[in-house]
């Protein structure tokens, strides 16, 4: 761990822990790091001549808290800037480089190249379900949308058929759509499901469901949800939300 900064050591004298900082201790606990690291580090990049790559450990933690707090990957970088719990977990300080934007969406990307992000994520909510740690009565669905440029190409110089434009308010965009269900008390993420941008959130819901929610909360973007066959003798709630603004990636 690199040497603490002033505001590091000014952190570490206060006294009331949050929520926030509660949880990812427990977390630091229960999360079988080496085991992760383990099933990533084959396909992680080696030190060579070039720019050294961060620890494997700092960007799996980094990918956690990402999906943890459900933050895009602008966001998760000035997160790891602005909050010094987060920081500490990903076991950075200001005093040494944080990782980029650009740097935590590539490590994303070797998650989801080699099918490991999904692995992942169901082997931490295990382990949450196993120590009583995950909170099981609602569920927030939500989605928001992956931007990518126009010009983005597959390895065949083929647009990605995965991706595609969709309109949202009066802006356009291309690329992808994230899905994501959350619990609604702690904000935990426990499911993510990935599409092109166009296809309706409406349309996802069931993926993003763990089955033992009483109530599951959405915006006015999910109306009519209760109404579609997959929800048919789904024991729950329907709740409306206000409709958030736009997330992009």
């Amino acid at each position: 761990m690199s040497q603490m900064s002033f505001s590091d050591f000014e952190y570490a004298g206060k006294r009331k822990q949050t929520r926030r900082e509660r949880f990812l201790a427990e977390m630091e606990q229960v999360v079988p790091w080496s085991g992760l690291v383990a099933l990533i580090e084959p396909h992680y990049p080696k030190a060579g001549g070039g720019r050294k790559p961060y620890p494997l450990e700092t960007m799996l933690r980094i990918h956690l808290l990402q999906n943890w707090f459900s933050l895009s990957d602008p966001a998760m970088e000035e997160a790891l800037y602005e909050i010094t719990s987060m920081r500490q977990f990903a076991r950075l300080t200001l005093s040494a480089p944080i990782p980029e934007d650009t740097t935590i969406m590539n490590f994303r990307h070797l998650l989801e190249k080699h099918q490991l992000a999904a692995c992942i994520l169901e082997t931490i909510n295990a382990y949450l379900r196993d120590k009583g740690l995950s909170l099981r009565q609602g569920t927030i669905v939500d989605a928001t949308i992956i931007h990518a440029p126009s010009s983005t190409k597959n390895k065949e110089g083929k647009r990605d058929p995965e991706m595609h434009q969709t309109k949202k308010g009066n802006q356009y965009f291309f690329g992808m759509k994230a899905h994501i269900g959350a619990d609604a008390e702690s904000g935990l993420v426990h499911h993510v499901h990935g599409t092109a941008a166009n296809v309706a959130d409406v349309t996802e819901v069931a993926q993003l469901l763990h089955g033992e929610e009483n109530v599951v909360c959405a915006d006015a973007g999910y109306t009519g949800v209760e109404k579609r066959p997959e929800h048919e003798g789904r024991q729950v709630i329907w709740q409306s939300l206000p409709a958030a603004a736009p997330t992009n990636t």
